[in-house]
């Protein structure tokens, strides 16, 4: 198995363990890991890493309200699940400003 396929299982095995239990700094760790996976995220690949990034932080919070009983678990859930993606996406961007303007 890819190693960073690893760390992006890593990252969702702590978004979900986040969720139901206290992690000290889990959200700097999903940072840190979306930067490492963002660094192997292939080019093809940057416009639906991007766009997932937008999205989980625009609509994670919507579950919160409509469901009842596991809302809340499932806005925790992605709520981390997009920290991580949007370490991966500011790995990205940043890659790409550096190929830009690299001298």
């Amino acid at each position: 198995m890819n190693p960073f396929k690893i760390v992006g299982w890593v990252a969702i095995a702590l978004a979900i363990a986040g969720a139901f239990i206290d992690i000290p700094r889990g959200g700097l760790l999903l940072v840190l890991l979306g930067l490492v996976a963002g660094y192997a995220i292939a080019t093809e690949d940057h416009v639906r890493t991007l766009l997932s990034a937008l999205v989980l932080a625009a609509l994670s919070g919507i579950f919160a309200a409509h469901l009842p009983y596991v809302g809340e678990a499932l806005t925790r859930i992605f709520s981390a699940i997009g920290i991580f993606a949007a370490g991966a996406a500011l790995m990205i961007v940043s890659r790409n400003i550096w190929r830009r303007y690299r001298p």
